[in-house]
């Protein structure tokens, strides 16, 4: 998953860097962000130690992976992107997108710890 996003980010510097300056610095510079910010905030929920942050940290790459759809999708109009550079680029967001779900999936909410009878009674007998 995070290998994919590194390629998703690292595909589009590729192409943008090409672009001229206009286009550079408004659907380029966008478009770089929210992909960068992918890779970016799957590693850093996975170097915290609560599981409540990892998930929450996987759920902004996943919206950072919704923001570079629609700025690609803009690129793509203002003919930015080659068919074929739509073509790779989208084959790798929709490996993508279900591994960001399947890993929120999988880290679900953290384990409930049961009590033993001992700690559910209360002092006061009630």
């Amino acid at each position: 998953m995070y290998q994919l996003a590194e390629e998703l980010a690292d595909a589009i510097w590729g192409i943008v860097r090409k672009w001229d300056v206009l286009a550079r610095d408004t659907v380029g510079k966008q478009v770089i962000r929210a992909a960068d910010s992918i890779g970016a905030n799957i590693a850093e929920g996975s170097g915290r130690h609560g599981h409540n942050d990892n998930r929450r940290f996987v759920r902004i790459a996943r919206g950072s992976l919704l923001e570079t759809q629609p700025w690609l999708r803009r690129a793509f109009r203002r003919n930015l992107l080659t068919p074929d550079q739509t073509t790779a680029l989208h084959a790798t967001v929709e490996k993508l997108a279900p591994k960001l779900n399947a890993y929120l999936r999988s880290i679900g909410r953290p384990p409930v710890t049961r009590q033993t009878p001992e700690q559910d009674s209360s002092p006061d007998g009630g």
